[in-house]
């Protein structure tokens, strides 16, 4: 880990830490969304249940991509 530059570093760590916030709130905003649906049509609660975990999963993909660029920062 010597070669790594210090910017490099930095730089993975916003990486990851950014993909981290992002999808916090992506999911955030997913399960706000299914909620507010389920209010409005109770009877549809199955279908928007499946929408959200297809949603949840989608968003969780971008950690794990943010966190690969983060070992590819480092381990370049």
């Amino acid at each position: 880990m010597e070669n790594i530059g210090h910017l490099a570093q930095i730089g993975a760590g916003i990486a990851a830490g950014g993909a981290a916030i992002g999808a916090g709130i992506g999911n955030g905003h997913v399960i706000a969304a299914m909620i507010e649906g389920t209010a409005r049509q109770p009877e549809l609660e199955g279908k928007l249940r499946g929408a959200m975990f297809l949603g949840v999963g989608l968003v969780e993909a971008v950690p794990i991509l943010g966190f690969v660029i983060s070992l590819l920062l480092l381990f370049k």
